[in-house]
Formats: structure tokens, sequence, C-alpha cells
């Protein structure tokens, strides 16, 4: 790649998005024309029309989006606008990954510039949506970084691998997530209040006495006979109907499933109202009641999506507390502190539910709510050690004995196929009792085992795991770079597991 000279991007696969623009244009033709006999907006083929023209302009911008490199900088060229970006501007280039743990739709790569003045552009092209294009994508992602090394000064021969676990990230998608759940915990925990009230109103209301005004009878209970005409039951997500003879009281009531099975056609019922609402269904057989919620399963609900809430925020967190990484350096995961999560659950939501609105007037609740408190302050500082950032150390910087003697079984792979790596087979490296070799399982014993020919590697150096390395090895392990004899390896372990391999790699590969 180093002869690269220049670099043109254009979209693949042009017929369909011709055929597109093509039918953009039959749709506006044919907008044009109805919307000029019917003179009127309100038209089905009119609206068909101008949905198609919208789809070819859509389409024509992307066939005619195109991307080029030379030596003087990026060009890019899209329907309207031009914009160019010199070398001297650009620090780095950046690969960014779409729906890398998403199985159902194919992982999406595009190509981002890093700016000197810090600001970061997404590339229009290329892009990578099927494995077949992955070849192509990656030759001009080498092409555009050998005219960068050629005519600009990048800051790394590396080109990171960004996704939503690595550094280099945007967090506003949590931030937004997060924002909404805490909206809505504060509207729940808002309603607690009218809830009680609400409730207490509707235990305490009485039978209308004779004589009430209509006025007054809104706050007391007004029951009406009335015979069920039919029901009709749904799904347990959709309301079911009961319908009454004549319409009397009304045409229909919006019922639980169970609600509307209680009931037969021709059943004489009584329909209590109060607040001009139905609140009871009474037959022979059934009776049915309207839900009132308690202030309790407010204050659930408030709380369990303020804890909901804790989990966006944690990424964020992971995120600030990661800020130094570089860029492609994969990030602790979040799920120790789901941990944290569910154990404040499992006194916080029964917490509010027995006392939502006066948490502590007795001892007994604040000796609750305290003992709760410190039990997530401890699982807190637990997640907190957890997702710790540890830096890699070469084995000569560790402190500690080789180990034990005998065999040992030692979880780790090799990242690429290699004699004693054939298709990627091993899952871990069996050390003592002789030469380390890789093997497909955790031992005993060393059948299937793959001697490791520690003369010909020379460790390199050991770092952080990467976006570039695969979503397959754990967040939390190191990676060593190895020389295999000219041609680079990558081995993936955890770390103290990572510096025992290389205390027994070291002694042959010098």
């Amino acid at each position: 790649m180093n002869d690269v000279r220049e670099v043109i991007c254009g979209p693949r696969r042009r017929l369909p998005w011709w055929f597109l623009v093509g039918l953009g244009a039959a749709g506006a033709s044919l907008a044009a024309v109805r919307g000029a006999y019917r003179g009127t907006f309100l038209d089905a083929w009119l609206s068909i029309g101008v949905l198609l023209a919208l789809v070819g302009v859509l389409a024509l911008g992307m066939v005619t989006t195109r991307v080029s490199a030379d030596a003087y900088g990026v060009h890019c060229r899209t329907l309207l606008r031009r914009r160019s970006v010199p070398w001297g501007d650009i620090t780095g280039l950046r690969i960014l990954l779409k729906h890398e743990d998403n199985h159902r739709i194919p992982e999406v790569r595009r190509v981002g510039l890093v700016l000197r003045n810090g600001r970061r552009r997404l590339l229009p092209l290329p892009q990578c949506g099927l494995p077949d294009d992955r070849a192509e994508f990656d030759a001009v992602v080498n092409a555009l970084h050998a005219l960068h090394v050629r005519h600009g000064t990048p800051d790394s021969s590396h080109i990171p691998v960004i996704s939503r676990r690595t550094a280099g990230s945007s967090a506003s998608w949590a931030l937004v997530l997060c924002a909404l759940l805490l909206a809505g915990a504060g509207a729940a925990a808002w309603a607690v209040p009218d809830s009680t009230s609400y409730a207490r109103a509707w235990q305490s209301a009485v039978p209308c006495a004779a004589g009430t005004g209509a006025t007054e009878r809104r706050d007391c209970l007004t029951t009406v006979s009335a015979v069920i005409a039919k029901a009709e039951v749904h799904r347990p997500k959709q309301s079911s109907w009961l319908y009454f003879a004549d319409g009397r009281p009304l045409e229909r009531l919006a019922v639980s499933r169970e609600g509307a099975q209680g009931f037969r056609p021709d059943d004489g019922v009584e329909v209590t109202f109060w607040r001009d609402r139905v609140m009871k269904v009474s037959g022979a057989h059934h009776v049915w009641r309207e839900h009132v919620s308690a202030a309790g399963e407010m204050a659930v609900l408030a709380a369990a999506l303020a804890l909901t809430a804790g989990y966006p925020a944690a990424r964020v967190l992971l995120r600030l507390r990661g800020r130094r990484l570089p860029d492609g350096e994969v990030l602790p995961s979040a799920l120790p502190f789901v941990g944290v999560l569910v154990g404040t659950a499992l006194w916080l939501l029964p917490f509010c539910y027995r006392h939502p609105t006066d948490p502590f007037t007795s001892p007994a609740t604040i000796a609750w709510a305290a003992g709760g408190s410190a039990a997530t302050a401890g699982l807190f500082a637990l997640a907190w050690r957890a997702t710790r950032v540890r830096t890699p150390r070469a084995a000569a910087e560790s402190t500690g004995k080789a180990g034990a003697a005998g065999e040992v079984f030692v979880a780790a792979r090799f990242l690429e196929q290699t004699d004693y790596n054939p298709h990627f087979f091993g899952t871990h490296i069996v050390l003592g009792d002789g030469p380390p070799a890789v093997t497909p399982h955790s031992g005993p014993g060393r059948f299937a085992a793959k001697p490791i020919p520690v003369e010909r590697l020379t460790v390199k150096g050991v770092r952080r795991l990467r976006g570039s390395d695969g979503d397959t090895v754990p967040g939390d392990w190191h990676i060593a770079e190895l020389d295999d004899a000219g041609s680079p390896v990558r081995l993936a372990a955890a770390p103290d597991d990572l510096t025992r391999i290389i205390r027994e790699l070291r002694p042959a590969a010098g």
C-alpha cells in the first residue's frame, strides 16, 4: 500500500439505487399530475407520489456520494455540498462499528476522521454492511492510512475500532435514556400524594342519600341496575368489554379479561358510579372492581424507574472513569453495577411499597433504610473495585513466584491461526511438567495438546483489550503482542494468568 496515489470510493451496487431514483421520478410525476388534476392535497395517489419522490431524493443522494483521497487530503462530495480536509489537519483514522452485538442485524463498519482541533468527522463512504464487503473495506482503509502516513503526521500507526463497549464512543444515548427514566421516576413520585388521597377517598365513599343533589352525587356512590347484553373476551394484553342492554346506564365498559369471563348475557348486575366513573359491577356470581392504584404501587414504580436509570448512568460513569484511555480500548463491563441495582431493589422496593409517604416515622423503618443503604454502599464499593482499569505490565515487572509445580491449565487463547493453534481450536494453555502447550480443554492431561514453539516467540508488549481484537474475548482480559518468527501473534488471557504465561515464554524467547 506504500505506492498508493489516490483512493476513490463510490456506492457499491449502484443499480438498485438508480432504480429507486427512477421510481422517485415517476412518483414526482404522479404527484404533479394528480395535484393538477384533483387540485387537493388530500388524495391517496398524491400521497404515494410524494412518498416515492422523497425516496428518490434519498437514493439520488446516495448514488451521487463520493469520497476520494490524494496527496492533498480527503475530499467528500454529496448531493448538497463538497468538503475537503487536508492531511495536516487529520491526526488519525477510526473505524466505527454499529450493531456489533446484534446477531439479527449485519454489523456496519464506517470510517471516521480525528481532527487536530479535537473534532471528529464521519465519512459517508466507505461502508461495510455485509461479510463479502469486508475485504474491500479493509483494503480502502489501509490505502487511506498509507496516504495519511505518506502525506500527513498521524499520531499512531494503529487504527482504533470504536464500538459501544470501547473508549472513544459516544455516551449521548445513555444520557438521554437516563434522563427520560429519571423524569418518569419523578413524575411517578409526584403522583404518590394524589394516589394516596384518591385511594382514601374511594375507601371512605358511602352510598348517596335520598335527595342528594347532582353535584354532591359525584363524591358518593350511586348504584344503578342493569342487564348484561354480551361480554367480549379478548387477549390478556387487550381490553375486554361488557355491553349493557338498551345502552343503559352506558353502552359498554372496558374490563379485564377475568372480569369479562365472569359475566353471561342476560345477567342482572348493579353498576356503581363514583366521580363519574364505573368503579364496580356486581352480579350474582361475579364482581368486577376498577383497579385503584395505591400510593405504594406508585412509589414502587418511581423506585423501579430510578433503579433502571442506574444502568445507563453506570455506562456514563465508566466512560468518564476511562476518559484517559486511548480510543478503541475496551471499557470494563457495567454488569457489576447491575448487581448493585438488583441488590438495592431487594430492599428498596418493599420499603417503598410499605412506607410510600412516611418512610422515617419509626425506628424500624429508619433501621430498614439505614441497613439497606449500607448494603448498597458495600455493593457499590465492590462494583467500583471490579470495574477498575488495570494497567498491563510485563512479567518482568511483576512480583511473586513463578507458580507451583505440576500441570496448571490456564484459560487463554491465541487470536491468530498458527501451527500450534489450527482453526482457533485452543481455549487453554497448560504450564508445568513440560513445555507450554495449547489445548482445547481445561484438563487434566495433555490430550490433543499442541506444544508452543517458545524458541520462535518474542514478547513485544502487553496491552489492554481493543475493539479490533473482536467481541469473543472477555472485556477484563489483556493482550500480549508476540512475534512468531516475523509474524505478529496475539495472546489473550486474564491479567494474572497472562503474566504467568509470559514468564514461561520469556526464558526461551529471550
